[in-house]
C-alpha cells in the first residue's frame, strides 16, 4: 500500500463527521411527510399523541413528538430541532440517539402523567427543550470549557424559548418542562465527570 493510499485510509472524509446530521434531517422529513398525510386527512393522525393518563395514550410517548397542530406548528418546531439536533449529532449519532431516547421518554411519561386528562399532546417541542437544556447543561457535568462555551452560544441564541416552561393555554407547558428535565438528566448520563476532572469554581 502506498503512503498516500495509507494516508487516505486513515484520514476521514470531510462528510463523515456530517453523517449522524442526517439522522436530525430524515427525522424532520418524517414530520413532514406525516403532516402533509395527516393534512390531507384532515388531522386525524393527531389522535395517537400523548393522552395523560389513557393507557391507550401511552404510545404517544413514541409518536407525539413527529404529530404537529398544522403547518404553523411543525415549522415553528422545525428550525431549532434541525439547530439543536445537528449540534448534538456532530459528537456522534450513537450519542444523538442516546440524548433523543432519553429526553423523548422523560418528557413523554412526565406529560403522560401530569398533562390534563382531556387533553392529546403532539409536537417535538418537548424534544426541542430537552436539547436544549441538554446543549447548556452538559459542560457543566463534562468539565470541559468548549462544552461550556458551547451551552453559553446555545443559551444566547435559543434562550428565550425557555419561557415555554410557564403554563399557558393550549401549550402543553408539562412537555416542555418535562422535555428540559430530560435534557438535564441526559447530560448527567452521557457525560459522567472524570475522578480526576478539575472542579469548576
Amino acid at each position: 500500500m502506498s503512503e498516500l493510499q495509507r494516508t487516505r485510509r486513515e484520514r476521514p472524509g470531510l462528510a463523515e463527521p456530517v453523517r449522524p446530521v442526517l439522522l436530525v434531517v430524515a427525522m424532520s422529513a418524517v414530520m413532514w411527510a406525516e403532516e402533509i398525510v395527516d393534512t390531507v386527512l384532515g388531522g386525524d393522525l393527531d389522535r395517537f399523541g400523548i393522552r395523560p393518563r389513557h393507557l391507550d395514550g401511552l404510545d404517544g410517548v413514541a409518536l407525539a413528538p413527529f404529530l404537529h397542530d398544522g403547518l404553523g406548528h411543525l415549522v415553528a418546531n422545525t428550525i431549532p430541532f434541525l439547530v439543536l439536533g445537528a449540534a448534538i449529532a456532530l459528537s456522534s449519532a450513537r450519542r444523538f440517539l442516546t440524548v433523543t431516547a432519553i429526553v423523548a421518554l422523560v418528557g413523554g411519561l412526565g406529560t403522560w402523567l401530569t398533562g390534563s386528562s382531556r387533553s392529546v399532546v403532539i409536537g417535538a417541542s418537548g424534544l426541542v427543550f430537552g436539547y436544549l437544556t441538554y446543549l447548556v447543561t452538559r459542560g457543566l457535568f463534562a468539565r470541559r470549557p468548549a462544552y461550556l462555551l458551547g451551552g453559553l452560544v446555545v443559551l444566547a441564541l435559543y434562550g428565550g424559548v425557555l419561557w415555554g416552561l410557564l403554563p399557558r393555554p393550549g401549550i402543553s407547558w408539562q412537555g416542555h418542562l418535562f422535555g428540559a428535565i430530560g435534557g438535564i438528566l441526559a447530560a448527567r448520563i452521557v457525560h459522567p465527570p472524570a475522578p480526576d476532572a478539575p472542579t469548576l469554581a
